[in-house]
């Protein structure tokens, strides 16, 4: 064989070898996602009215390309001001009738990115299947899930919940009912996220009943990208002051990869959209 014969069949290996790399790598697909307490629409939140703060929440999430945020506290009015703005659907019942009544754990979605399979609402309580108080709960607490197609074919499922603000018996019980309704819901094992407002830090057992799981991994700590942000996601609109202690969190299981994290601490005029920053990550499946 030639010297010449030998290099021309090394360089067509290795644009072989380039093409198919380029081919596998075109098939994986990055969305952004989010979990955002928006604080529900309380009329005496002077100064951070509703009205002002809906603009500001709906280009954030148009501003960082989150094409599906799981919501918290959103009443039924505020879901359609988000769906007009952004031209997203929702999936999501509200927390105390199982339809509009209370606040939801919505997930909005953008159409043109996803299509959804499958949904559903359950309540953190001994009695999920229908609108109810678990444990030593102060309110009604509620995960929404759906199931979803991207448009290059992946499936996946979102978990969306808000845990309770007073009841630490309803956190710990919350997160080992969650864990098994997901494997109940998510038989075929896709690839999943489970977001929200956990009410609680790194450090509670709410915490550690999912992170023990070996399925489960907090996007935060996985992240490519070293996390971005402050160390607090709680506001309580507070300008003068950075929060310092996580309790909205984002954990990933399945064949998925976490590309970042951040936690968002967009403003206007020293004022945040929400009492709550919203958790971002890019996720590549």
């Amino acid at each position: 064989m030639t010297r010449t014969l030998k290099s021309l069949l090394k360089t067509s290996l290795f644009l072989v070898i380039l093409l198919v790399g380029i081919s596998s790598s075109s098939n994986a697909q990055t969305h952004n996602f989010a979990t955002f307490n928006i604080r529900y629409a309380n009329p005496n939140d002077i100064g951070n009215l509703w009205t002002d703060r809906l603009p500001h929440v709906a280009s954030l999430i148009q501003f960082h390309q989150i094409d599906l945020v799981g919501v918290q506290e959103a009443l039924n009015s505020q879901l359609l001001d988000l769906t007009r703005e952004l031209g997203y659907s929702y999936i999501g019942v509200g927390r105390d009738d199982g339809t509009e009544k209370g606040e939801y754990a919505a997930i909005l979605y953008n159409p043109e990115m996803f299509e959804i399979l499958d949904q559903g609402t359950f309540w953190l309580s001994p009695t999920p299947e229908k609108p109810s108080k678990g444990w030593d709960a102060a309110l009604n607490r509620i995960c929404t899930w759906g199931k979803f197609k991207d448009m290059s074919g992946k499936i996946f499922y979102v978990f969306n919940i808000h845990y309770d603000h007073i009841g630490q018996q309803a956190r710990e019980e919350s997160s080992k009912l969650v864990m098994a309704q997901v494997s109940l819901i998510n038989k075929e094992n896709a690839p999943a996220i489970l977001m929200g407002d956990f009410n609680v830090r790194p450090d509670n057992a709410a915490y550690s009943t999912i992170t023990s799981n070996p399925d489960w991994q907090d996007a935060r700590l996985i992240s490519e990208i070293p996390s971005y942000g402050p160390a607090g996601s709680f506001t309580s609109f507070d300008w003068e002051k950075m929060p310092d202690g996580i309790i909205d969190h984002v954990f990933v299981k399945g064949d998925l990869k976490v590309i970042r994290h951040g936690i968002l601490t967009d403003n206007y005029g020293k004022k945040y959209p929400s009492d709550h920053f919203p958790v971002l990550v890019e996720v590549e499946f």
